[in-house]
């Protein structure tokens, strides 16, 4: 049943979609109905995977690097009070600059290829996961602390062996908002310039009022996403299996 309402909930959206391209007559260049779109899927299938696995790339390893970057930021952050003057101002400022804004720049430096898609997709991800895992990190039991220290922990045993698994929670929390926004990175950075990928193929879509393919290119997008979200939630509840779920939910 579980599993079962997602989809029901999917089927009955798609289908309120297709009634009112029904009824209301729209043209098809404008709003295609999903039998349009699914046509797109099966008909140009070999066109969408080709294009589906340059930007499927570009957001596995943006999300890995920046994740690990992030991880290894917030560790620094909470190993080093002189680390945390200096780079959290730094970090907190870099957020008032709109990271959309450097797209062209990452473009013109690292060209057309992988790298400046990449590069986009690390600056998204690297924040929310520093900030959610630092905050995890300090945020530890002031009593598990205090017993350590009774019983001669260090600093650095304290940190590895108490800190971060306590941490664990605020982490899942950061990767999973790195992978929803993760795909964002990619498809700004094709958008801006490319010569392949989901954002590429809907770009010269547009300009062919091609608008079922488009619709079609967002389709896969959506379920990568969806997909990697799923992943990273199913992985991150296996590793803090042991902290309950208090959550209940309503009826």
């Amino acid at each position: 049943m579980r599993a079962l309402r997602p989809l029901g909930t999917v089927l009955g959206l798609l289908l309120f979609w297709q009634l009112a391209v029904w009824l209301t007559g729209v043209p098809p260049y404008i709003l295609p109905g999903p039998l349009a779109v699914g046509q797109a899927l099966v008909g140009r299938a070999s066109l969408l995977a080709g294009h589906a696995g340059i930007t499927l790339t570009e957001i596995l390893l943006g999300f890995v690097l920046g994740s690990l970057a992030g991880a290894l930021a917030a560790l620094l952050l909470v190993a080093s009070r002189r680390a945390r003057r200096w780079l959290m101002p730094v970090l907190v400022m870099s957020q008032a600059l709109p990271v959309f804004a450097l797209a062209p720049l990452l473009v013109l430096w690292l060209g057309f290829g992988l790298g400046s898609k990449i590069t986009m997709a690390v600056l998204i991800i690297f924040f929310p996961v520093t900030l959610t895992f630092f905050d995890g990190l300090r945020r530890t039991e002031t009593g598990w602390l205090e017993l350590a220290r009774v019983m001669g922990a260090r600093p650095g045993a304290m940190l590895w062996q108490i800190r971060l698994p306590a941490s664990l929670p605020a982490l899942g929390s950061g990767l999973r908002v790195a992978a929803a926004v993760a795909p964002i990175g990619a498809v700004v950075g094709e958008w801006v310039g490319s010569s392949g990928g989901l954002g590429f193929l809907m770009l010269h879509a547009n300009a062919r009022m091609q608008v079922d393919l488009m619709f079609a290119a967002l389709a896969i997008l959506a379920v990568m996403a969806i997909g990697l979200w799923w992943t990273v939630d199913r992985v991150m509840a296996t590793l803090v299996r042991w902290q309950p779920d208090t959550y209940q939910n309503p009826r």
